[in-house]
């Protein structure tokens, strides 16, 4: 099997991932592992690839890294596409994400206004002098005893905004590398009883960093909008690990 193959083979069909479809709008629950756009080297699955079989006009709105979950707008035509472009550039789409991080965090609206530099190749860094202007607000949800469930809404749309905003704050998603983010083992939080058999070498809960675009809301034609999406079942599986083992 090759690439192409395999990742069809693991994606869900497109119409399983649809939360909400109108005359104007297809707003999926992204799968991780994905990409959201069309990589240059061609070959991969994505969704807007994904989305174009399924209505021919389609548009991704914004996009997640490949390795994020959740909310994703899409439009079913240019007009569309087009007054979502300015909502989102006029910072009126309202995003929420879930992250859970390493450490206990008591985060109270803190706001982390730190500018971002693109150096392409999907490095960035934070420069103060040549960075552009990023703004995240976060909020704790859930305490564990070694990590915590975070809220966090980015103001502006900077690649890795997010991410490189929380490690700022020592406080890097569970996972993420890029950010010295390490993976959580079972054998870390289940301190008892925890075998594996010689040969086998542990996997971490999660195979990618514990980012969720959870809700999206904002207005258009006038209307009201607000979507959310479910946790994935290797987020869900890692809360619920965690719960159960490190509450």
């Amino acid at each position: 099997m090759d690439i192409k193959e395999q990742n069809q083979f693991k994606f869900p069909k497109f119409q399983e991932l649809i939360i909400h479809e109108d005359d104007n709008l297809i707003v999926i629950n992204k799968p991780p592992f994905i990409a959201s756009l069309d990589a240059r080297e061609g070959g991969e699955v994505n969704i807007l690839r994904l989305a174009k079989k399924y209505h021919p006009d389609a548009q991704v709105c914004h996009r997640l890294d490949k390795d994020t979950s959740g909310v994703l707008l899409i439009a079913k035509n240019p007009e569309t596409y087009r007054s979502m472009s300015i909502e989102f550039e006029k910072r009126r789409v309202n995003k929420i994400y879930h992250a859970i991080i390493g450490g206990t965090h008591i985060f109270e609206n803190l706001t982390v206004d730190l500018p971002i530099l693109n150096q392409g190749n999907k490095n960035v860094t934070i420069d103060r002098y040549n960075g552009k202007p990023s703004e995240t607000i976060f909020n704790s949800i859930r305490y564990f005893k070694h990590f915590t469930l975070v809220e966090c809404k980015p103001i502006t749309g900077r690649m890795h905004q997010i991410r490189i905003h929380l490690a700022t704050q020592q406080a890097a998603i569970v996972g993420d590398a890029m950010y010295k983010g390490k993976p959580v083992y079972l054998s870390q939080i289940k301190k008892r009883g925890y075998t594996l058999s010689k040969d086998q070498e542990e996997q971490p809960i999660m195979k990618r960093f514990a980012l969720h675009s959870k809700s999206v809301s904002f207005k258009l034609n006038d209307k009201e909008y607000s979507f959310e999406a479910e946790y994935p079942k290797d987020f869900a599986t890692l809360l619920k690990q965690l719960e159960k083992f490190d509450a």
